[in-house]
């Protein structure tokens, strides 16, 4: 199993918009062989601001796949390319990390 965390971070007051546009994609994406989990995740509320806190123009990606050939197709599935063009200017920053449990 792949375990993908993708800290993505919205142009400043963009994080309603491309939470907006990740659920609306969120179906194909769970359609896709292979796809165990993919979910948009936030700093949780009543918890006070650390060092560790995303703040709130970020969001975090939780993404589980069956095997990495599964992630590999779904970063060049047609939506997941549509789904970039259509957001590509409310991103700031992507930070995407590939884990593997032990």
């Amino acid at each position: 199993m792949i375990h993908v965390v993708a800290v993505i971070t919205a142009k400043p007051g963009q994080r309603a918009q491309l939470l907006e546009a990740f659920a609306a994609n969120r179906a194909a994406v769970l359609a896709e062989e292979g796809c165990i989990e993919y979910s948009a995740t936030v700093d949780a509320q009543g918890v006070p601001t650390s060092k560790a806190s995303f703040g709130p123009d970020t969001f975090v990606v939780i993404e589980k796949w069956e095997t990495l050939a599964h992630l590999q197709a779904h970063g060049v599935a047609p939506h997941m390319k549509a789904h970039g063009e259509k957001t590509k200017a409310l991103v700031e920053s992507k930070v995407i990390h590939v884990l593997e449990p032990v």
